[in-house]
């Protein structure tokens, strides 16, 4: 057992956490280049927190150009041993109206452009993806989420896109026929990240429109989505907030905390000492 760490991963709109005692912004250098901005940390009821504004402060960075390897890495050095992203999204189902809060358990990523792993040729690792976020986080996350007044859906698939654009209508029809349920530009490979970095995960996606499928309802654009948005953000906020006093004064270890165990493949003769100098926070304890 342990003490908590949570990383907040804020997305559009979410730009720093208000009720941070001893709020500090830290810079945090990485070996994968600068992560977004610099990270806010301080305590709120007893518990650490790291946050961290995936777009820049003032959204200066698009979701392609997001530098998720940075990120997680940073959080990983912060001390961090949870993740909790916070995310705008769009609903591809009638039920998920703008407003309501969705904790994904699932993730489709379909974007093309990213660099979506800390291994490769010199050290290959392979991690279980098939449950991609850690259900104890999210089920608290949820609890905060409701606390806090948002109308919560615990469990969706999340489609992540390339963007910067939004999605066609014939690609909306078609992320709804695969079963998505909502739709956003930065959950992946954020997810993947964290699991090779054995962070756990949580996603709370924030409904802001309808993305184009619905027939009765205008297409998605800018404007609106900034309005829904900025009502998201107070109750996001809050469920900050609501999660410090929730969580448990001492962390049980979580299966993820040990996901690189077993997920080695290059036999240590062969491993690019390179690259384990630049993996020392993500997989140190698995490469000692």
């Amino acid at each position: 057992m342990g003490e908590w760490c949570i990383g907040v991963v804020g997305g559009s709109g979410l730009y720093a956490v208000d009720a941070l005692e001893g709020a500090e912004w830290r810079t945090v250098e990485t070996p994968w280049g600068q992560p977004s901005d610099q990270i806010l940390t301080g305590t709120i009821a007893g518990i650490r927190f790291a946050f961290l504004p995936r777009h820049g402060r003032g959204h200066a960075v698009s979701p392609t150009h997001i530098n998720y390897r940075a990120n997680i890495d940073a959080l990983k050095r912060a001390g961090c041993t949870d993740l909790v992203a916070l995310s705008a999204v769009g609903s591809l189902r009638e039920e998920l109206p703008p407003g309501r809060f969705v904790v994904a358990d699932q993730f489709i990523d379909n974007t093309r452009l990213r660099a979506n792993s800390f291994f490769g040729s010199g050290l290959v690792a392979h991690v279980s993806l098939a449950d991609p976020v850690c259900p104890r986080l999210s089920g608290f996350a949820a609890a905060a989420a409701t606390r806090a007044g948002a109308e919560v859906t615990e469990g969706g698939t999340y489609v992540a896109i390339e963007g910067p654009q939004f999605s066609t209508r014939a690609e909306s029809h078609m992320y709804r026929a695969w079963g998505a349920d909502i739709i956003g530009m930065t959950g992946m490979p954020e997810a993947r990240l964290a699991r090779e970095a054995e962070l756990p995960y949580a996603l709370i996606g924030m409904v802001t429109d309808y993305d184009c499928w619905h027939a009765d309802e205008a297409d998605v654009e800018v404007a609106e989505v900034l309005r829904v948005m900025h009502a998201n953000s107070a109750k996001a906020r809050q469920t900050v907030v609501e999660l410090a006093g929730l969580l448990p004064p001492t962390r049980d270890p979580s299966p993820i905390d040990t996901a690189l165990d077993g997920a080695l493949m290059t036999a240590p003769d062969k491993r690019d000492p390179a690259l384990i100098a630049k993996l020392d926070a993500i997989a140190g304890r698995a490469l000692r």
